[in-house]
Parts: C-alpha cells; sequence; structure tokens
C-alpha cells in the first residue's frame, strides 16, 4: 500500500469473526479494513472490486439481521468519527459515518443542539441508525433518517457522490434508508435545532386502557410509547413533551436503582432465570409489572429519549398501519396467552408519521410499532413466527436490522416504491459490490 492511504487505513487478512451485538450472526471477512477518511474508504471500496470481492460496512453490530455480513471486505467504523462542521445559520451538523450517536448527542448538547427526535438507545454508529430505519416515537418527528439533509457515498467503483433533496435527488431519497446496497456512507448531514426540554411522564396502565386509549394518548403527546409485559395485563406508559423547564433530571440514586439496578441488573437476573426454568417466566413476570411506580423527570432530549440496554436480547419489529395497531395487539395477546411460549421481555409499542422515504417502514402511512424479543440464548423461532404471522397478516413491514423471515416477493407487495429503489441499485451497484446473502433475499438478484 502506497501514498497517504497507508497512513489511513489498516488492513488485516483473515482476520478473527466478527460478530453483533446480540451474538446471533457471525462472519469472518477475508480482509477488515478502518478507513479514518473518505479518500481511504473510496480506495478501500475501489481495490475490493479490482479484487472481486464484496464490501460490507458494518456499525456497532445492533442489527439481528445479517445485513452487514461480508465474507469479501469488511469496513470498520471507529476510525471514521467525530463531529466535521457544525451551521448554525442552516441548522445543520455534519459528522462521518462511524460517529456513535451517543457522542453526536453529547457534542450537539454542548453546543445547545439537538436532534428533533431520536431511538432508546445511542450505542450504534450513525450511518448504520440510519441505513437501517432507526426510529423512535413521534406524533409528528420520524425517524432519525428523515432528519438528513444532506450524504456523502463511496460508490462502487469507488468514486465519491455527494447527494442531497436538490443534489443527485434521486439517491439521496432511496439512500437515507439505503441497507447498504447502494454505497458506503462516509459522512451525514443532519437537520438540528436549540436544545430543548422534554418531561417524561412514565405511568403503570392496565393493557385494556392502555388500547382503548391508544389513539388519544398517541395524538395528544408529541411522543407516546407503551411496553407490554406478556403473561399479565401490566403495560407502562411513557409520555414526553416539551416543556419550558425548569430542567429538573431524575435524582442520580433514582435514576440508577431503576434504570441500573432494576432494569438491567434485576431484569438480567430474571431472565436467567426464566432461561433455566421456564415455567417460572409468567410468575417473574407478574412480579415485574407490579414493581412499576409512576415517575416524572425534565431533562435534555437524548437523556429522555434514550435509556441504557445491558441485557443482551434477539429482536423482530414490525411496522403496521397505525389503524391496525390495536387490533394487531390485542391478537398477540391472544396468541401468547393459548400458546406454550413463555416471553420473559415486553412488547414495545410506538408511533411514527408518515414519511416520503423508498424502503421507510413509514414510507407514506401513518405507522405503529409492534417489537417483540427474548433473552439472548432462549428458542425464539416459535413465537417470532407466530407473531410475523399476525403482523404481515396486517400488511407489516420489518424493520430491516430485527429478524424476520419476509422476502422480496413480500416487501414488494407493502412498498409503493420498492421498484424505485431496486432499479436505483441496478444502476448504481449492477455488479453488487455490495451485496450478501441478506440484500439477496430482501431486494432479489
Amino acid at each position: 500500500m502506497n501514498g497517504p492511504t497507508a497512513r489511513t487505513a489498516r488492513t488485516a487478512r483473515n482476520g478473527p469473526t466478527w460478530r453483533n451485538w446480540a451474538g446471533n450472526v457471525g462472519t469472518r471477512p477475508l480482509r477488515t479494513v478502518a478507513p479514518s477518511s473518505t479518500a481511504a474508504l473510496a480506495e478501500a471500496v475501489r481495490r475490493a472490486a479490482e479484487d472481486g470481492l464484496t464490501v460490507k460496512a458494518v456499525g456497532s453490530g445492533h442489527s439481528f439481521t445479517s445485513v452487514a455480513a461480508t465474507t469479501g471486505v469488511l469496513l470498520r467504523p471507529e476510525r471514521l468519527s467525530g463531529v466535521r462542521e457544525i451551521d448554525r445559520e442552516r441548522g445543520t451538523v455534519t459528522v462521518a459515518a462511524g460517529t456513535p450517536l451517543r457522542q453526536l448527542n453529547e457534542v450537539l448538547a454542548g453546543e445547545g443542539l439537538s436532534l428533533t427526535n431520536m431511538g432508546d438507545i445511542m450505542e450504534q454508529t450513525v450511518s448504520g441508525a440510519v441505513s437501517t430505519g432507526t426510529h423512535g416515537t413521534g406524533r409528528e418527528s420520524a425517524s432519525i433518517a428523515a432528519q438528513i439533509r444532506g450524504l456523502e457515498l463511496v460508490l462502487a467503483d469507488g468514486s465519491v457522490l455527494r447527494c442531497s433533496a436538490s443534489e443527485h435527488g434521486d439517491v439521496f431519497a432511496g439512500a437515507r434508508i439505503g441497507l447498504g446496497a447502494l454505497g458506503v456512507i462516509s459522512e451525514i448531514t443532519f437537520a438540528v435545532e436549540p436544545v430543548f426540554l422534554l418531561t417524561a411522564r412514565e405511568e403503570p396502565m392496565g393493557f385494556d386502557r392502555v388500547t382503548a386509549e391508544f389513539d388519544r394518548l398517541a395524538t395528544e403527546n408529541e411522543h407516546f410509547e407503551f411496553y407490554w409485559f406478556p403473561h399479565t395485563d401490566g403495560c407502562n406508559t411513557k409520555r414526553n413533551n416539551r416543556s419550558p423547564g425548569p430542567a429538573r433530571p431524575l435524582p442520580r440514586v433514582r435514576g440508577w436503582v431503576d434504570d441500573e439496578l432494576l432494569s438491567n441488573g434485576v431484569f438480567q437476573a430474571a431472565c436467567a432465570l426464566g432461561k433455566a426454568v421456564p415455567g417460572a417466566v409468567p410468575g417473574i413476570a407478574r412480579l415485574s409489572s407490579r414493581a412499576l411506580s409512576a415517575r416524572t423527570y425534565t431533562d435534555v432530549p437524548y437523556r429522555v429519549f434514550t435509556s441504557p440496554r445491558r441485557v443482551r436480547f434477539v429482536e423482530m419489529e414490525y411496522a403496521v398501519p397505525r389503524e391496525a395497531a390495536v387490533a394487531a395487539l390485542r391478537e398477540l395477546k391472544a396468541m401468547v396467552e393459548r400458546s406454550p411460549h413463555r416471553v420473559s421481555f415486553p412488547v414495545e409499542v410506538r408511533v411514527a408519521p408518515a414519511d416520503d422515504i423508498p424502503l421507510s417502514t413509514a414510507g407514506g402511512r401513518e405507522t405503529a410499532y409492534i417489537a417483540v424479543h427474548t433473552y439472548r440464548g432462549t428458542p425464539h423461532e416459535a413465537y417470532f413466527t407466530a407473531a410475523e404471522r399476525i403482523m404481515t397478516a396486517h400488511g407489516g413491514r420489518p424493520h430491516w436490522g430485527k429478524l424476520h423471515s419476509r422476502d422480496a416477493a413480500y416487501l414488494a407487495g407493502v412498498y409503493p416504491r420498492f421498484a424505485e429503489f431496486t432499479a436505483l441499485r441496478d444502476r448504481l451497484d449492477p455488479g453488487r459490490v455490495f451485496g450478501n446473502d441478506y440484500l439477496r433475499r430482501v431486494l432479489g438478484d
């Protein structure tokens, strides 16, 4: 390797197996590269194409699918990181693709700025989060990808393309949630706004009440979500709304007890017990749902939207039309009650407005998300299959980074702009430099 590329990319042949966060996906690439600049990234892609190898970029590994798996060249994100520009006049921030969301949020808060909405963890890289459609919950504010104002993309021939709504708009439309199928994102520009305060109100509520009032709760609050505990009638609701202040963060001890001791430490032990003794799961679930208590606090957005997730699990999430959410959830509850499944993880329900991104799970329709989880290492296939059958009956769209069994034939029927995206892929990557088995299944050859 000659010139500046030798100093900005590290290559290891026949390196160790890469595994995702949950440990359910592993891949052993021929070589691994950790570029620290767009030029080094472009050179890595160009060389891979010349060698006839496929290329995939990984983030922090928080996808449960093999969307980033490759036996060719694996691009690591850790050196392509950092905030590159804050433009207060335009209300934007530009960051390198491997920047963790935690770093971005902390830098923005220090500058008196914030994203409008975000998901519930901060461990992903920005490019991994947007590429798979990571979202939070919001009445009017949509996914992280919907907040993108510009992208820098390395294409299959190693060329670099900048795109936005006004420049290469067709590429911009698709690449905001591109699954890594169109190119490798090297830089993202997000819309930001002056930092604001959110008041979170968390409150236990019965299943019948929360489903009966779901439309009202989702309409009256800027951000509404809830968790239902299988084998019980208990739910925990969370309403986040903008506040004039003052800030009243969770007391340090209360936050540690709730979010670390109970939500991670005790919950980890409960899941481990349920794994060893499945018959104990319903009783544990009843105790967990009864232990919930209300709390209210006010803080900057990233401290309200996100929380630590240290208990490892696998997940499937479906986006259904918002008007179908309650029916689908009631069917899911009935299925669990009549089945032998023992489910230790709560089911999460969130909402999102319609957006205009071709492969967005909220593309063109008001959406509700229903996510099912199981503790890592416990059988999940039968439970997920039964849940998936319910969601697909309602025209559900699977989250791209979470487990599902759908293929291109099904997905073409639930995404009106599916053919638009696959045609763009054919144009930008006809040789499938960025292809893998997962993309072959969900997008076709």
